[in-house]
Order: structure tokens, then sequence, then C-alpha cells
């Protein structure tokens, strides 16, 4: 079987199953790092929280833009990829930030 010919219908949906709770626990985490920035104002915490929603937007883009906008899948990974670059910058950057 050839690395590029369609997958199983049971690797298909355990790769939506992992996506999805990939995408909760990216989202919990955000929505907790946002509630810290807006409790304390610290502007660290608000580029923490920007970081964590771009890498889990970035985590869904791939399948997302390939199932509903039709965009060829090396592109949607791509767009992932780039996505979760910029995400793990910004929360490198926060990090650094005092």
């Amino acid at each position: 079987m050839s690395p590029h010919e369609t997958i199983g219908t049971d690797v298909a949906i355990a790769l939506a199953v992992v996506k999805t709770l990939v995408f909760v626990v990216g989202s919990v985490i955000t929505y907790f790092a946002f509630k810290a920035y807006r409790r304390t104002r610290q502007r660290a915490l608000g580029y923490l929280a920007t970081g964590f929603g771009l890498v889990t937007v970035g985590l869904g883009v791939a399948g997302l833009s390939y199932e509903l906008l039709e965009v060829h899948l090396a592109v949607g990974v791509l767009l992932e990829s780039v996505l979760v670059l910029i995400g793990f910058l910004v929360i490198a950057y926060s990090l650094y930030v005092q």
C-alpha cells in the first residue's frame, strides 16, 4: 500500500476524534490563559493566550480546509504549520516579556 493511498475509515475516525480532543483541550488552555490575563492584565499572559489560540486554530486548519473548502491537503498542512509556528513564536515571546 502506497503512503499516498486513501486511509481507512478507522484511521479517519481516530484522526477526527484526536483532532477534536486537541481542539477542546487547546481551547480550554486558551480560555484559562485569557482569563488569567483579564484578571491580572499582565501583557505576557495576553501573549500566552494568543499563542495558544493560534496553535489551537492552526492544528485544525488542515483537515477543515481540506474537507470544507476543498483546498489541497498539502496547502492545508502548510497553513496549519505556519499558524502553529506563529503561535509557538508568540508563546516563546510571552515567556520572554516581563
